[in-house]
């Protein structure tokens, strides 16, 4: 395929000028890759339209609690994710500003926003026509989001890459275990379809991050070692966001220690972070932070299991 010259975004430092222009035949393969690998599909194909029906407005009824098919704990999860997709127009600029408009960034840019369009839309729609959360609520909520908008900081754009190899692959996790929490086979079909495009945007990324590391090793792992001590998923400033996130970490939906052991170490491990050997003194340096932050994060994850452990096995001596 012809894409024309890349226009960089202005404002970088020579360094990362210069590593935005050597990644970009490395982004026009993995553009090519995807666009070969990755498969359509259709957003209402996966709504059961015949279980919908009129809200008052309409002459029908509104929502009540007992309309949902879904437990308290995949309502929660559903709402969380299907917000975390709505900050879409958000995460285009965060991107298109870091990445360019043009060439083959500026073609993946669109890509993937098309791309991930489809998962707000069809997360959405099936909520609503289940019934499966109070849609006045979702409206409200999806308005603050929005309103409120993401805002990554001064992320440069070798950093944005590292975070969205982790982002992409932590909401690849969330949305498949979501769909097996939800107890329902059509809403566990759909996440699991939103989570194969998750997956292939990780692989994308993954990919640009594996080539910044060759050209520019310790530039590279500065900016990994920043993204996993400082990650945090796109949905912390939702509404309730942070009880909502316990709900769902004791759920088993997402937590520490899948976020240690599902994705922030498969991706390491793809990149031979703890085997390289051309790392100058500032690329050693960041990855002993990182090593030392890991083994913190670990000790983290296992406290939280075991006073998740404890907690269930009260629950099940009460009930017995």
């Amino acid at each position: 395929m012809s894409i024309a010259a890349s226009r960089i975004p202005t404002g970088y430092e020579g360094s990362q000028l210069r590593l935005l222009n050597e990644l970009e035949p490395v982004v026009e393969e993995n553009l090519v890759r995807h666009l070969n690998v990755a498969k359509a599909w259709m957003p209402h194909d996966y709504v059961p339209w015949s279980r919908g029906r009129d809200f008052a407005f309409l002459g029908g009824e509104d929502w009540q609690p007992e309309d949902s098919p879904l437990d308290a704990v995949a309502q929660t999860a559903m709402v969380v994710n299907l917000l975390t997709e709505d900050n879409l127009p958000s995460y285009h600029r965060e991107i298109a500003t870091r990445f360019s408009r043009d060439g083959a960034w500026g073609t993946w840019v669109g890509q993937w926003t098309a791309e991930e369009g489809r998962h707000g839309v069809a997360l959405r729609d099936y909520l609503v026509v289940t019934r499966g959360v109070d849609p006045v609520r979702l409206e409200e909520l999806r308005m603050m989001h929005m309103t409120a908008g993401y805002d990554s900081g001064d992320k440069t754009a070798l950093q944005a890459v590292a975070y969205v190899s982790f982002q992409e692959l932590a909401t690849r996790v969330s949305h498949r275990n979501t769909g097996k929490a939800s107890g329902c086979p059509l809403a566990e079909q759909l996440l699991q379809r939103v989570a194969l495009d998750e997956n292939l945007h990780m692989v994308f990324y993954r990919n640009i991050m594996a080539a910044a590391l060759d050209i520019d090793p310790d530039l590279a792992m500065a900016a990994i070692r920043d993204e996993v001590v400082n990650f945090q998923m796109p949905g912390m400033g939702m509404p309730d966001y942070t009880r909502n996130s316990v709900i769902i970490a004791k759920a088993g939906i997402y937590d520490l220690r899948l976020h240690h052991d599902s994705v922030i170490q498969p991706v390491l491990k793809f990149w031979r972070i703890f085997e390289r050997t051309d790392f100058g003194p500032a690329g050693e340096q960041a990855r002993e932070d990182l090593a030392r932050f890991l083994v913190g994060l670990d000790a983290q994850a296992c406290r939280f299991v075991e006073q998740r452990d404890r907690l269930r096995a009260r629950q099940v001596a009460r009930a017995s």
